[in-house]
């Protein structure tokens, strides 16, 4: 059983949150860091894939692959599970050990000698990552009262953008200019004479530094994680009333959970922008590229600094706006997500088929900050419809639901459509082109290559905007949890 610090909640009272004021955006910051790195690693994936598949030689259908089954099926199954054990043990210990694991398994899919064995080191950085969420939010229900915690988890929540953001600056950068030649030379100047016969330098491409690099800064992380952030007592900032109880069964969780159509709706809409989020962000960069022309690094600076900022933006508005209004609009974690999404359909549709990327920025700018309105609201209400003996496994629970059908299922089914799609552009041509003849385009003729290549990007231009659509049916679900959303969540408002 995890021991308790007492030292941090002793100058506050419970209905405050527990510590110091200071100290409370201390942890939120040290778990947003925690979450920041998680998909970093996560999604630096989306940012490689067009290196990667070229280094394999492979088609968008098995890239997605490696991006949705490779990391969702494990880190699905594992999240209840580790939840179960963050109600009972150190949830500290636990996210430590978590981000040791996935850090580590991500610097090791730098050397990975085939795809299969990079599927698998993928899969390695799903049973790290499955242990973040779940203690997390236990642990920030327990630091913030009710009536903050919409804000807090949606600065949690920022991770999700902010991750990808700093993966496609990161990686664009490291693969643009730090591949194995340029690592060489480095060493070389440096004098650094043992470390040149560490590999065969001249044949390491960029994408495998980025693996590297990204990955070995996280295991540091857990040391400090560890070190520096306090276990607060169960159901600290919870009512008074459900501060003592009991330990709940998993049997008990999914009674209570039964009787929550507000629970089932909003993890609904969560799957479905999941769903889409998830395949859209694995091919948005190779989407620059082949549309736009634009080289790997600034494609990647433009989708995960500029898009993903506005993405940030809208993930933190959307819970700190929904505090704001919780007394004259109660009903705000439902509805804003619902327009946000609504609204991001037209505008993405325009973005991605806007003739220039500079005439594409704006819409998909405003679309993504939008449709993240969902992020922070989902947390804030899966965790708030139930007390604290079950707070992790209704997060765990959210989260496998979502990312098995969402993670899982999103980028390999996008890059099938974007494959089908783009044998269908190629047979509808008089040039006898087919995708296995247009791998090899240094046989082909200059016609012949540029139908290729058109057929490559408006086949995933129209995936894309064909799953972006979709938002659409996520919305309703959150629209439709706003009819029980006050009768099912707990402590809103004390």
């Amino acid at each position: 059983m995890a021991t308790v610090d007492s030292t941090a909640g002793s100058i506050t009272e419970p209905n405050e949150g527990y510590g110091t004021k200071g100290y409370r955006g201390f942890v939120l910051g040290a778990l947003l860091l925690v979450y920041i790195f998680n998909f970093i690693d996560r999604s630096i994936i989306n940012i490689l894939t067009e290196p990667i598949k070229e280094s394999f030689q492979v088609e968008d259908w098995q890239m997605g692959l490696l991006g949705g089954p490779a990391f969702a099926i494990l880190y699905t199954m594992l999240g209840i599970p580790i939840a179960r054990m963050a109600e009972r043990f150190h949830r500290v210990w636990i996210i430590a050990i978590s981000v040791f694991v996935w850090s580590l398994m991500t610097a090791l899919c730098g050397v990975a000698v085939s795809f299969m064995v990079l599927f698998l080191f993928r899969v390695g950085v799903s049973v790290g990552e499955a242990g973040c969420t779940p203690p997390a939010q236990s642990l920030l229900a327990d630091y913030f009262k009710p009536s903050s915690r919409a804000t807090a988890v949606s600065i949690y929540a920022l991770g999700v953008p902010l991750g990808g953001m700093f993966a496609a600056i990161f990686a664009g950068f490291i693969v643009g200019n730090l591949d194995g030649p340029s690592l060489a030379a480095m060493f070389e100047a440096w004098g650094w004479t043992w470390a040149l016969g560490l590999a065969d330098w001249q044949n390491v491409e960029g994408w495998r530094v980025a693996f590297i690099l990204v990955g070995f800064p996280g295991v540091i992380l857990a040391i400090v994680v560890r070190m520096t952030i306090k276990e607060p007592p169960r159901g600290y900032s919870d009512p008074p009333e459900l501060q003592h109880l009991e330990r709940s069964s998993m049997g008990e969780v999914f009674k209570v959970l039964s009787k929550k159509p507000t629970f089932w709706h909003i993890v609904a809409g969560a799957t479905i922008a999941s769903f889409v989020g998830y395949g859209v962000a694995q091919f948005t960069t190779s989407f620059l590229v082949r549309t736009h022309g634009l080289d790997l690094q600034t494609a990647a600076v433009l989708f995960g600094v500029i898009i993903g900022l506005m993405a940030a933006l809208g993930v933190f508005s959307s819970g700190y706006l929904a505090d704001r209004l919780a007394h004259r609009h109660p009903k705000a974690l439902s509805w804003m997500p619902a327009l946000g999404m609504i609204v991001s359909v037209p505008l993405y549709a325009l973005g991605f088929l806007a003739p220039t990327v500079w005439l594409a920025l704006p819409p998909l700018m405003a679309a993504a900050t939008l449709h993240y309105f969902y992020l922070g609201p989902m947390y804030a209400i899966v965790g708030g419809v139930v007390d604290s003996r079950m707070r992790a496994t209704s997060v765990a629970i959210t989260l496998f639901i979502v990312n098995l059908l969402g993670y899982g299922l999103g980028p390999p089914l996008i890059g099938i459509l974007s494959t089908f799609l783009k044998g269908m552009f190629l047979a509808g041509n008089d040039l006898n082109l087919s995708l296995e003849t247009c791998k090899v385009t240094t046989e082909l003729s200059t016609a012949a290559v540029a139908a290729c290549n058109s057929a490559n990007s408006e086949g995933l231009r129209w995936s894309i905007i064909a799953f972006c659509s979709l938002y659409a049916w996520a919305a309703l679900h959150y629209l439709l949890a706003g009819k029980t959303l006050l009768r099912d969540m707990i402590g809103r408002g004390e």
